[in-house]
């Protein structure tokens, strides 16, 4: 291989297929891989420039005949929040939340298969097994979090023994030069009616605030997907177009 070929990422496009978010359109996708020691930086680099992570794969949308997806990030120091999350900050306060090593548990799998088959049952995820949920979580060469997410712990805990509550939400989260990106969150349905999806994104803001990071990235906007609209509500947002990261319209 050419001193190039070692230094700078191949980039691969997939082959077109139908689109997840919106119907008689066709996906593809420009891809390469993220692994070795430059992985954090180039993932820092290529999601600056609207990629996304997908275990050791760095991947954004190459449509031919479609613009629909659009990259979106929350501008965490000048965020305010709405009426709506607000209630879900209050609904949720008594949750706490752990970083934890990328590490899968039994446990959170569980969670994992009760989200997706409630909510994405005919989804592209409907079929993953612990293993691939272990190699979702597992596989990553960048900076990588989980982030647990708790009712309170049983009052009854035996002295000395530190209260565990119930896993409600659990979010697998990348940290970049200039911000967080929200890779992927699972949640128990059950617990959601009040927002819980939302306040996760709330929680990341707040963490990117804290941490003296500028921006959440949440990945893909998509312009006339209802699965996506809820992104649309977490303003400032910056929105990436040819001419670069621009305020949201």
């Amino acid at each position: 291989m050419s001193v190039e070929g070692r230094q700078f990422p191949q980039f691969y496009i997939t082959p077109a297929g139908p689109c997840p978010y919106l119907d008689g359109q066709e996906e593809r996708k420009i891809f390469t891989h993220l692994i070795g020691d430059k992985a954090q930086a180039l993932n820092s680099m290529l999601t600056h420039g609207g990629f996304r992570r997908s275990q050791n794969i760095a991947f954004r949308v190459a449509c031919e005949n479609c613009a629909a997806c659009i990259s979106s990030r929350v501008v965490a120091d000048r965020f305010q929040p709405s009426r709506s999350q607000q209630r879900s900050l209050r609904a949720y306060r008594n949750l706490s939340s752990s970083a934890c090593p990328p590490e899968p548990t039994q446990e959170q799998y569980s969670l994992f298969r009760t989200y997706i088959d409630t909510r994405h049952g005919d989804g592209g995820m409907s079929d993953m097994t612990i293993l691939d949920y272990a190699a979702m979580v597992e596989e990553s060469f960048v900076d990588t979090t989980v982030i647990e997410y708790r009712t309170p712990g049983d009052t009854k805990t035996p002295p000395g023994v530190v209260p565990k509550g119930q896993l409600a939400a659990v979010a697998i989260t990348d940290r970049l030069e200039d911000g967080l990106s929200m890779i992927y969150s699972f949640y128990d349905p059950q617990a959601a009616a009040k927002g819980l999806g939302n306040f996760i994104i709330l929680d990341h803001i707040e963490r990117a605030r804290k941490a003296g990071l500028p921006y959440v990235y949440l990945g893909f906007w998509v312009q006339g997907s209802p699965k996506m609209d809820y992104k649309s509500r977490f303003r400032p947002q910056q929105h990436l177009t040819q001419a670069g990261w621009q305020p949201a319209p």
